[in-house]
């Protein structure tokens, strides 16, 4: 008998016993559990399982005086005149920290020999709204600013992220535009949270494994704050309320067909290339939110290969040359 809204049969068959295993572990997340999650984090931390990749802190400071901590990844044979990525972890905006990524990290850095910033942002049960787009976008200006220390070709700085961190990713890339400060040569928005009005028929109802509705419904919450469910959300905090998506880079992504975000995402995808943007876009049958970290599956390795090919061909076609300093 189904129980869920989101049927098992829908689910991929190679993933489908895990999903809902884990659907039926955690239903769903809240702020309970996301500080939880965070409190674990800070106080216990996640190892940093790169292999051949020199990894070094740097802090920045805010303009309140606290300080942003960014990992800074390198291969340990440094190249140069490569890309420079901006990633930026997922987690709801309300959780994680930058070395729950590293089989990211460790596939970007191997078939390129790139430099990436990682950034350690404030999650929303700190601060809402603009505290984590404001710490990524503080981080891109340090690379913008800084990478070719690490042998970055500065007419190639790249930004990606996944889930929240997909989010964030079109936010700052949106604002690089619009301010001009730094010129974006390509974007990674995987399975990005980009709609905070939540009226898309993927999501209402959604109850599928990992990341549904409720979940999705209690983290734009946190996020936004006294804005939540308000005509007063910046298109820096969700993505999807930006009308103009003309001069954005060329931009590579991918989806579940059962992810709450799969219509969002279609939508993001058809406004880009109606303005003329470059996208490559790969849907995934019958996946779930973040179903690409379960790394035995084939979806999972369909995926991460259409991400590694795309991120390899844009270090070698895509440049954005640097406004003026």
């Amino acid at each position: 008998m189904n129980i869920w809204n989101v049927k098992t049969e829908e689910i991929n068959p190679e993933i489908r016993f895990v999903g809902n295993l884990i659907r039926i572990i955690l239903p769903s997340m809240n702020e309970s559990f996301f500080k939880l999650a965070n409190a674990f984090m800070d106080n216990i931390g996640l190892p940093d399982l790169t292999r051949n990749i020199t990894r070094e802190e740097v802090f920045v400071e805010r303009e309140d005086g606290s300080k942003l901590r960014l990992c800074v990844y390198t291969p340990k044979e440094k190249k140069d005149n490569v890309p420079g990525l901006l990633w930026i972890h997922g987690g709801g905006y309300g959780l994680g920290c930058p070395e729950q990524d590293f089989s990211f990290i460790q596939s970007f850095i191997d078939t390129t020999g790139c430099v990436i910033v990682a950034p350690d942002y404030t999650n929303s049960t700190t601060a809402p709204y603009p505290a984590a787009f404001d710490d990524c976008y503080a981080a891109l200006l340090w690379l913008r600013n800084n990478g070719e220390k690490y042998g970055m070709d500065e007419n190639r700085i790249f930004v990606g992220g996944n889930s929240a961190g997909g989010g964030l990713c079109a936010a700052v890339t949106l604002k690089a535009r619009d301010t001009g400060e730094v010129n974006i040569a390509f974007q990674m928005p995987l399975y990005p949270m980009l709609d905070d009005r939540m009226t898309t028929e993927s999501m209402r109802g959604n109850d599928a494994p990992i990341w549904n509705e409720k979940s999705n419904v209690n983290a734009w919450k946190l996020y936004l704050g006294a804005d939540y469910e308000t005509d007063n959300v910046s298109k820096y905090a969700a993505p999807a309320r930006e009308t103009d998506y003309s001069s954005l880079p060329p931009t590579l992504t991918y989806i579940g067909t059962v992810d709450p975000f799969y219509d969002e995402t279609v939508i993001y995808v058809e406004n880009l290339k109606n303005a003329g943007v470059e996208v490559s876009f790969k849907t995934l049958d019958g996946c779930f939110h973040g179903f690409d970290l379960l790394s035995y599956s084939t979806p999972a390795k369909q995926a991460r290969e259409f991400l590694v090919e795309g991120f390899v061909y844009a270090a070698e076609n895509c440049t954005a040359p640097q406004p003026a300093k």
